[in-house]
């Protein structure tokens, strides 16, 4: 909750969960058009998924709670020319945005959160979420649980998205996630998620 041990990890270069680009998998999203309306990345870091969402043509908003990163993000969208939005929020408290999404991506944030806070999270995301909004979300998985801090499970997802959650779980699907630790890609899922 607190930014700035987040912070501290954008200060020294880039984080370790940034190679230098957007995951594979949002890439695949944005070629297939996954990203309509108002889009919201959650927990942006330096903006690297944003801008590429951004840069397909639709108005995106990436918060994190790390303001360097943040600085970091609103730099790289000048040198691109793209125009993105990027804001400093609290993930458990998005209420406070006073705004409302159609598609939300969450590329890494999901499985920084105890199960506990997980639930939260999920009640946080539902009141920026419009009707039938569609989540996306990149996590370790629990392929290989040694490779990666964190890993979720499949039964960790379905647990975090009840049927009374107001959130259905559409798909769950592996894929690599590149960081900057792992040579080959880290274990991954793509979850896809839609609001009620």
């Amino acid at each position: 909750m607190s930014g700035r041990p987040w912070d501290a990890s954008y200060q020294d270069g880039p984080a370790p969960w940034e190679f230098g680009g957007p995951q594979p998998a949002v890439v695949q999203l944005v070629s297939e058009g996954a990203f309509r309306g108002a889009v919201l990345d959650a927990g942006c870091g330096s903006g690297d998924n944003a801008l590429l969402i951004a840069s397909s043509g639709v108005p995106v908003v990436g918060f994190d709670v790390a303001e360097t990163a943040l600085a970091r993000a609103r730099e790289k969208a000048v040198e691109l020319g793209v125009d993105a939005e990027f804001v400093a929020a609290d993930a458990l408290q998005l209420d406070e945005l006073g705004r409302r999404f159609d598609t939300i991506l969450d590329s890494g944030l999901l499985h920084t959160f105890d199960a506990g806070e997980r639930s939260q999270y999920v009640v946080s995301l539902a009141s920026v979420a419009n009707p039938g909004a569609t989540l996306y979300v990149v996590c370790f998985s629990d392929e290989e649980p040694d490779a990666v801090p964190h890993p979720i499970s499949q039964t960790d997802l379905q647990t975090a998205f009840p049927a009374d959650s107001g959130w259905t779980i559409v798909s769950i699907e592996p894929r690599r996630i590149e960081t900057r630790m792992h040579e080959h890609g880290a274990p991954g899922w793509l979850a896809t998620v839609r609001r009620n």
